[in-house]
């Protein structure tokens, strides 16, 4: 597929349902990574226009930074701590309507008032998360849940 992204008004859902068959476009049969990751974050950047989005994946013990679109970002974040970690280690998609309100919330940015993250598990084993971030408060809701989920569950990892 051309690197070219149709972005799409209307209803949330309207919006990821354009974007889904494009994302699907830029990463098959692209075998990297890092690529993937890249494309995935600028195209929900470019579509969305949240604040920060991007992605941490394991390794060792920790999330380590991945490709992201938005500001400078924290680069390792251990199992349990700030949402990114808690995703990680509950295996479960957070969403957070105020991160000010969330026990033990890592400010990256003081700009970023909620957030939403999805864990990429394969095989029964957390691999990453897809970390969102909005200036607004409470920005994600069930329907960004379930298509960054879809999203996800794209990737090769």
């Amino acid at each position: 597929m051309a690197e070219d992204l149709k972005i799409s008004k209307g209803e949330k859902a309207e919006q990821y349902l354009s974007l889904l068959p494009q994302i699907k476009g830029l990463i098959d049969g692209e075998p990297d990574l890092v690529a993937n990751l890249a494309n995935i974050a600028g195209a929900l950047k470019e579509q969305f226009n949240w604040f920060w989005v991007g992605f941490y994946l394991v390794k060792e013990d920790q999330l380590v930074l991945g490709p992201f679109q938005g500001p400078v970002a924290c680069t390792r974040i251990r199992k349990g701590k700030g949402v990114c970690g808690s995703s990680w280690e509950k295996a479960a998609t957070l969403v957070v309507p105020d991160v000010e309100a969330f026990p033990g919330h890592i400010a990256c940015s003081s700009l970023s008032r909620s957030e939403i993250v999805v864990p990429i598990i394969r095989d029964g084993v957390v691999k990453g998360v897809l970390d969102v971030d909005s200036e607004l408060l409470a920005h994600f809701d069930e329907t960004d849940q379930q298509y960054l989920e879809e999203i996800v569950a794209l990737i090769s990892i």
